[in-house]
């Protein structure tokens, strides 16, 4: 079969246009096949020439998330055959195996493979996706370098003694070292994972990705645990921080180019028992710049956010715990006003995403420049917004305060657990009552719940016996569940959305922030107002189809007030 003929019928058949065969001729490499070119360059999906070589060459596709691979067939299959040539045997029946490739034409790779299993090879075929992903599971992570470096008499394997500095960056720098490290992180980006943990035990290497924010411990070979230091120098050297020094937490970052976007991470390595310990959180800018409704914001909440953020002056608080959104909710704020008519500033620390047309400065406590430095500085630079990364102290929120009452829009975060203790924690820090209540314009506060996959979702009718009490579930209403399937790595969940409560702050509540009443007496005057809580947002969602009651339970408390 010609190369050409598969980009023919592709042509034929309309799903590339004459245009695009064109062009993929124009870009191809000189081993590449045409079709192999149209897949790289995003125009057609592999499964589309895959179907074709099926109906030319009569060798059926299969789907590998739906065969059940024969583990015993596999360990005996040579590894490096596997890795190299990137073909999976199946099952083997009357002394013929079957093996899954998505290069049908690699006739070297079955004539080897049958001479070294001694039977006869049968092809099928299936995406390079697939294969990946079975490899992946029975080998781990960077098997087929972790193999090289063990083979490789080049690459000493390095030992938990302290070896001079030079031979540590010179391993470190060994191209199979660096060739695992990116495996590890591209491994990561490709599962949408958040942070990138690498744990090490006294026999063994942990590597665990956070992935719409629940760990899951990744299958790697029991050897990674011999070039651990390796690894570990490899990622400090990427950071600009000291190799030599194994006693004291370091921090840093770096940036990779991956999947034709740049992406940043940012690395804290600290002293353990059995070495350096890693958690590199993985900053991809794409992922960041949503809209509001793209968040997770519905209804009321979503109405509400949008007025206090036309607001020309006053403070507008995010609260939450650390990893619930708040930074790509402030984000998603400032995306949405931003224009060529307003100055926006922002002080960050760090900052975990540039913003194309708004100033922003990372703060350096150790050369004086603070949350409170850096917004005195602002104000002399005539913005019409600004964000602070976070109300730390008296000082930095007294400055906020300042701002917002000399016609700013500011924008901060606090942590706290719902709205209405965010006014109370900043009078615990100091800030005079009536400052409090003339200045913050809103609350919001939020988690991150899981969203059920879209292509395992499923339709159910619970049991009112095991939902919670706050749950009024209305007659005939159904829910819905993730099954599990290969898009969600068999979790039923795929992606995250946020749960919000917004506190506006009315007259009345004003009154109550200057008389200094409680929380608890201003949530239930909220609650008249029509605060809704984030439990109850949960609860919407969960109507909608976004996420499950377990998700809401994981993440809310159940409110006394809820039950009344």
């Amino acid at each position: 079969m010609a190369s050409a003929s598969v980009g023919e019928v592709l042509q034929k058949r309309r799903v590339i246009t004459a245009a695009q065969h064109k062009q993929a001729k124009a870009a191809r490499k000189s081993s590449e096949r045409i079709e192999q070119c149209l897949a790289r360059l995003g125009i057609i999906n592999e499964r589309d020439y895959l179907e074709i070589y099926s109906e030319q060459l009569s060798i059926p596709v299969v789907d590998l998330s739906e065969i059940t691979i024969d583990a015993e067939l596999l360990k005996a299959t040579p590894s490096k055959v596997v890795h190299r040539d990137r073909v999976i045997p199946i099952d083997q029946h009357n002394g013929t195996i079957r093996v899954a490739t998505n290069n049908p034409f690699n006739v070297y790779a079955f004539d080897e493979l049958r001479m070294l299993m001694g039977a006869k090879i049968e092809t099928v075929l299936a995406t390079g996706e697939e294969i990946s992903r079975v490899i992946k599971q029975y080998y781990g992570v960077g098997g087929h370098t972790i193999e090289a470096m063990l083979s490789d008499s080049a690459v000493e394997v390095v030992r938990e003694v302290d070896p001079d500095n030079a031979d540590l960056i010179e391993q470190a720098q060994e191209a199979t070292v660096v060739k695992l490290v990116n495996e590890i992180l591209l491994e990561a980006i490709r599962d949408r994972a958040s942070d990138v943990h690498i744990e090490p035990g006294e026999n063994d290497l942990r590597i665990r990705y956070r992935i719409d924010g629940v760990l899951h411990t990744t299958n790697v070979p029991p050897e990674i645990r011999r070039f651990h230091a390796a690894i570990v120098s490899r990622i400090k050297i990427l950071s600009n921080l000291n190799i030599a020094e194994k006693r004291l937490p370091q921090d840093g970052s770096f940036r990779i180019r991956a999947q034709n976007r740049d992406i940043d991470l940012r690395v804290s390595i600290i002293p353990t028992a059995f070495g350096g310990a890693v958690v590199m959180r993985i900053l991809d800018k794409q992922s960041v710049l949503l809209s509001l409704d793209q968040l997770g914001l519905i209804d009321e909440a979503l109405a509400g956010v949008e007025h206090l953020i036309a607001q020309p002056y006053g403070i507008i608080l995010v609260t939450g715990p650390t990893g619930s959104g708040k930074t790509t909710t402030l984000y998603a704020a400032l995306n949405t006003i931003r224009s060529d008519d307003i100055k926006i500033l922002t002080v960050e620390d760090p900052i975990e995403y540039y913003l194309e047309g708004i100033q922003q400065m990372q703060i350096k406590p150790q050369i004086g420049l603070t949350f409170a430095s850096g917004l005195r500085a602002f104000l002399r630079h005539d913005p019409d917004v600004i964000l602070v990364g976070e109300i730390r102290d008296l000082e930095t929120a007294e400055v906020a305060i300042n701002a917002s009452l000399t016609g700013h829009l500011v924008f901060s975060t606090l942590h706290t657990n719902d709205a209405v203790t965010s006014t109370t924690r900043l009078l615990d820090m100091g800030v005079e009552p009536f400052l409090v209540s003339s200045s913050i314009g809103g609350v919001l506060a939020q988690r991150l719940v899981r969203s059920i996959c879209r292509s395992c979702r499923e339709e159910y009718t619970p049991d009112p016996n095991e939902l919670p009490a706050d749950l009024k579930l209305p007659e005939g209403q159904k829910l819905f569940r993730g099954t599990g399937c290969r898009d969600c790595r068999n979790s039923g969940y795929r992606g995250r959305i946020g749960i919000f409560e917004l506190l506006t702050i009315t007259d009345q509540i004003r009154d109550m922030i200057v008389q200094r009443r409680s929380a608890t007496e201003l949530l239930v005057v909220a609650r008249k107002e029509g605060l809704k809580l984030m439990r109850e947002d949960g609860w919407v969602k969960v109507f909608k189809g976004m996420t499950t009651v377990d998700e809401i339970i994981r993440v809310t408390k159940i409110d006394a007030s809820a039950l009344s």
